[in-house]
């Protein structure tokens, strides 16, 4: 009888599954919603929801029944832990085993196509973490928006409502970004832009999302916005460097990739760039596969098995 394994990504903006065969070949994929903060009154639900959303559609595409299936192991790499939810999992699949960790976790496995290395996350927050050929690992950041998340996109959004409000009262240089941010949410002023941002119509990662507007400022010259950016990408530098001494000596040839939306800005991981490769044998590199992928090759690993992965979607759904 077949086996089957199974990875999953689980974040803040959606969660996906992949599926794959005793080979190695990927045979499903599938997308449902966010499954974060599974503690919250109704995070249980919708969490169970965005699970089964996804693992339906990635039975489907695979010609699996999703309620009959039985995984040989499967791993879940999950926004904000893993504690409380294996549990659940076990209420919704069959597996022979469920393993549940961090997204940092998987993304550095797929990064890394589960070498050992370093990745930098920089979504809506920001994390640095690592594992080294002994099995070590170490992490910097990813402590939450209020007192961490340094270099992420909520981060950089607040440094230009920051500067913008400064601009507007006169006690800080003119720049693009407070007509720039006024123009994309329709606010007539700062004040009213700020009591926008604390409303539930503004949750972080759309607040997040406006860091793209910072780095089109940036390429349009602006000086306050290309400062925030080359700021943010000293800070995730500065993660990825305490978790580099954490594991590796000075030296040695290290693989860093990345990942999230944040690097997307070019004017940021150019600098990125050049600050992190100032550590000899540090590497700056995209990563080979995406973390659901990272998810899978954990899913095998946990039954015994090394397998080089085959037909991984370009995109994770």
């Amino acid at each position: 009888m077949p086996q089957y394994f199974l990875g999953v990504d689980g974040g803040q903006s959606s969660t996906t599954a992949l599926i794959g065969d005793e080979t190695g070949c990927v045979v499903g994929a599938g997308r449902g919603g966010p499954s974060n903060h599974a503690g919250a009154a109704d995070g249980k639900a919708k969490f169970i929801s965005a699970m089964t959303a996804c693992l339906e559609a990635a039975c489907a595409q695979a010609g699996l029944g999703s309620s009959s299936v039985r995984f040989a192991s499967a791993c879940f790499g999950l926004s904000g832990g893993p504690a409380g939810k294996e549990a659940i999992l076990g209420e919704i699949l069959a597996a022979g085993r469920i393993i549940v960790t961090t997204d940092a976790q998987i993304a550095l496995t797929g990064a890394t196509a589960g070498e050992p290395g370093l990745i930098v996350i920089a979504g809506t927050g920001s994390i640095a973490f690592g594992r080294n050929a002994a099995g070590q690992t170490a992490r910097a950041g990813g402590w939450g928006y209020l007192f961490g998340d340094e270099g992420g996109g909520f981060y950089i959004v607040r440094q230009a409502l920051r500067a913008a409000l400064r601009a507007e009262e006169g006690w800080g240089p003119p720049t693009a970004l407070r007509s720039v941010l006024l123009h994309a949410t329709g606010a007539s002023d700062m004040n009213h832009l700020l009591h926008l941002f604390y409303t539930a119509e503004f949750p972080r990662d759309r607040v997040a999302g406006f860091a793209k507007l910072v780095d089109d400022a940036a390429q349009n010259g602006d000086h306050i916005a290309r400062e925030i950016l080359h700021e943010a990408a000293q800070k995730l530098a500065i993660l990825a460097a305490a978790v580099r001494r954490q594991l590796f000596g000075g030296g040695d040839r290290v693989r860093l990739a990345y990942v999230g939306g944040v690097f997307r800005s070019r004017l940021l991981l150019a600098r990125f760039q050049s600050l992190v490769e100032l550590d000899e044998g540090t590497q700056l590199q995209a990563p080979m596969y995406p973390p659901a992928a990272g998810a899978l090759i954990e899913a095998y690993r946990a039954a015994g098995a090394e397998r080089t992965l085959s037909d991984v979607p370009s995109e994770e759904a």
